[in-house]
């Protein structure tokens, strides 16, 4: 196997530091890298300070194949990209023709006007290759030092999409030899990262050194992600697969899904197999696990319908759980979680009726009902089953906790019905 192709994304701007801009365009350039087989080693984002910068671009140069960065070259005085660079590169800035012909003509094709200011951006390191960006003002630099390829670009996202898609792609896979990568992501509900880890340790242990397994923990989840290296799209698939085939039995039970698959887009598939479909009685979620489930395309096949009866009033008057129940046991509660499960089935004529009841928090909890205690249920007409949950202090972590709960206790009912 030939040695891997390495880059680093550095990303230039104080607003990025701020928070006042989310940095979207590392992931889409790591996506993007990812698919012609770079592997991207570091992201770096610096703001708008020569030496941070300086220091940022020597540390690359020494360690990785492909320099990727944007941000910092704007017209004005506080871009100071294109200047720090021609400095790093002992380069003096030029006037590049091209670029300022291409300039006048993206002014005049919008009938405005080529200021001086605006004239500037044609004014480039003399070392590097211009890149026209056809859809704005700031034009792409490509270099190449010492080995290293490094390329600028506009931090406007369409923009540096528009150069990375038709230039420097392309220019990448004309210079480097690139391996092919594979990946395959398994995933899995109802289980942590360590405890999966624990179970699937001797299978780890025996990958081949090209395919890398990698723990991906999210809220109520954890993906298994698979990587491999190698020169042949097809034999790397095929070997993942007999890897995966290896791994299934031994998770089988908490395994929904692969690749794209979310556990709201697995249960609607499993449901529409099944003809079968769901209702819904959520309270501390209010009305969020109904929309994970109708988020989903297609999910009128399948969902019924849902009653949010967040005041213990309603839950009495829409649902008819029993106001007995609600006065002895309280609304988090097993019996009043099983009641709302069992009417919601019944007024919507479900298959299944899901139900939550909690306290999200930050308030409301109590000594013996704390922040984050939660009970939800699914109920299939003849058996309910329930689930106690003790989750955190935060409020919007917890409605999401909660759904995802959900959602996997309706797949157990379904392959506990599969039985």
């Amino acid at each position: 196997m030939h040695k891997p192709v390495t880059a680093e994304i550095i990303s230039i701007g104080d607003e990025l530091l701020y928070g006042q801009i989310l940095d979207t365009n590392s992931k889409w350039l790591s996506e993007e890298m990812d698919k012609i087989g770079v592997r991207v080693t570091r992201k770096t984002t610096i703001g708008d300070d020569p030496q941070a910068m300086n220091r940022a671009y020597e540390a690359a140069s020494r360690e990785v194949d492909i320099v990727l960065m944007t941000g910092g070259l704007g017209p004005t005085k506080d871009d100071l990209t294109k200047h720090v660079l021609a400095d790093f590169f002992n380069a003096s800035i030029k006037l590049f023709p091209e670029a300022l012909e291409d300039l006048r003509n993206f002014f005049e094709s919008r009938g405005k006007e080529l200021t001086p200011t605006n004239q500037s951006q044609a004014n480039l390191p003399s070392n590097c290759t211009y890149i026209k960006n056809a859809v704005g003002t700031a034009p792409g630099m490509w270099f190449e030092e010492n080995g290293v390829v490094w390329m600028s670009m506009p931090g406007v996202p369409h923009e540096m999409r528009y150069l990375m898609e038709n230039a420097v792609i392309p220019k990448i896979k004309e210079k480097f030899k690139l391996p092919v990568i594979y990946h395959k992501l398994i995933k899995t509900i109802g289980i942590g990262e360590s405890w999966l880890s624990d179970k699937i340790s001797v299978w780890e242990e025996q990958l081949p050194s090209h395919i890398r397994l990698a723990y991906l923990p999210s809220l109520g989840e954890v993906k298994l992600r698979l990587t491999a290296f190698g020169e042949s799209l097809q034999t790397l698939a095929e070997e993942v697969k007999e890897q995966t085939i290896k791994l299934e039995p031994l998770i089988s039970e908490y395994i929904y899904g692969y690749d794209t698959d979310s556990i709201a887009s697995s249960l609607g598939h499993e449901l529409i197999q099944r003809k079968e479909n769901l209702a819904i009685a959520e309270s501390c979620t209010g009305g969020y696990l109904t929309h994970v489930v109708t988020s989903i395309p297609g999910s009128s096949n399948y969902y019924n319908g849902s009653i949010v009866p967040y005041h213990n009033d309603f839950k009495e008057q829409l649902l008819g759980v029993n106001p007995n129940t609600l006065s002895t046991k309280g609304a988090v509660s097993e019996e009043t979680v099983i009641e709302m499960s069992k009417q919601v089935r019944l007024k919507f004529n479900a298959t299944y009726g899901l139900a939550t009841s909690g306290i999200a928090g930050p308030g409301g909890g109590t000594t013996e009902k704390p922040v984050g205690l939660v009970w939800i249920a699914c109920h299939d007409g003849k058996n309910c089953r329930t689930r106690k949950l003790q989750l955190t202090k935060d409020r919007l972590i917890n409605i999401q906790l909660t759904s995802t709960a959900s959602l996997n206790l309706l797949r157990e009912t379904i392959l506990q019905n599969t039985k």
